[in-house]
């Protein structure tokens, strides 16, 4: 992996969640977490939609160059089948800048993200439970288990879904730092110039 990729995915979650939370700042007034969507910070016709849809879309092309370093890093087919379908939710999230809510492809692009994102990070991690990191897949298949009961309650009781959106983000996010970690620890990364 060439280290631009490295540094890649150690920034893309951040350049993410950034725009996200300058966009719950500028919109504080009306936006609760309880009561709204992520989406709504991007829609259609608010100013400084922006804000949030640029970091997404940011994001999401930096989050695609690291991935694209690990099919190199890791021969595992699991883990590439896994690695491809997280893509795929990337290229959604992208999606979700390009089309934000108020947009007919909306709905459609933001549960490709969480949807393929988080059964991509499950068969990833049972790849690399194949490959000898059975620790690693132990956890990816408790935090895929505690994403979707956590979000799924969280359906129940709030009106708006930010809450279970915001689960589904912090699971993938802590995943894919765990996945740096553990790929670093155990030498399958290669870091080249």
């Amino acid at each position: 992996m060439k280290r631009g990729q490295l540094w890649a995915g150690i920034l893309s979650p951040q350049v993410a969640l950034g725009g996200i939370g300058i966009a719950i700042m500028i919109n504080r007034s009306w936006w609760k977490l309880t009561d709204n969507a992520i989406s709504d910070l991007g829609k259609v016709g608010l100013p400084y939609n922006w804000v949030m849809n640029v970091p997404l879309f940011i994001s999401a092309v930096l989050a695609i160059y690291y991935a694209a370093g690990l099919f190199g890093e890791v021969k595992n087919r699991v883990f590439r089948l896994g690695i491809a379908l997280f893509v795929i939710g990337l290229v959604f999230l992208a999606g979700v800048a390009l089309f934000p809510e108020g947009t007919g492809p909306h709905y459609h692009v933001s549960w490709g993200f969480f949807l393929a994102g988080s059964i991509g990070y499950l068969i990833a991690g049972a790849g690399l439970w194949l490959e000898g990191l059975r620790k690693f897949g132990a956890f990816t298949v408790l935090l895929f288990t505690a994403e979707v009961l956590l979000a799924r309650w969280t359906f129940r009781i709030f009106s708006g879904v930010a809450i279970a959106e915001f689960i589904g983000i912090f699971a993938m996010i802590i995943w894919h730092y765990s996945l740096m970690g553990t790929l670093l620890k155990a030498g399958f990364l290669g870091i080249k110039d």
